[in-house]
């Protein structure tokens, strides 16, 4: 769901961006920041890489199969006005 790495890559920044005396807090920032970083992107309405990746799929084979029937469709039509 979440990338957990992209979190801690995140938070590892922001404390590297904290000067050296303060290494200390920059660790407690850095907890902090991976807790309200994980809280924030779970609210959001999102889905994974892999969720998108079936879908696409699915969307693929559906628009095929559409494309197909459209064509069953035309050619019943025809059938019928020709028989007219």
């Amino acid at each position: 769901m979440i990338n957990a790495k992209k979190i801690e890559e995140i938070a590892k920044q922001v404390t590297d961006s904290i000067p050296a005396g303060f290494k200390d807090f920059a660790h407690e920032m850095e907890d902090k920041t991976k807790v309200v970083l994980q809280r924030k992107l779970s609210q959001l309405d999102v889905v994974t890489r892999e969720e998108f990746d079936v879908q696409t799929q699915v969307l693929i084979k559906t628009r095929a199969k559409l494309t197909d029937l459209e064509a069953k469709v035309a050619a019943l039509e025809a059938m019928l006005n020709a028989a007219e």
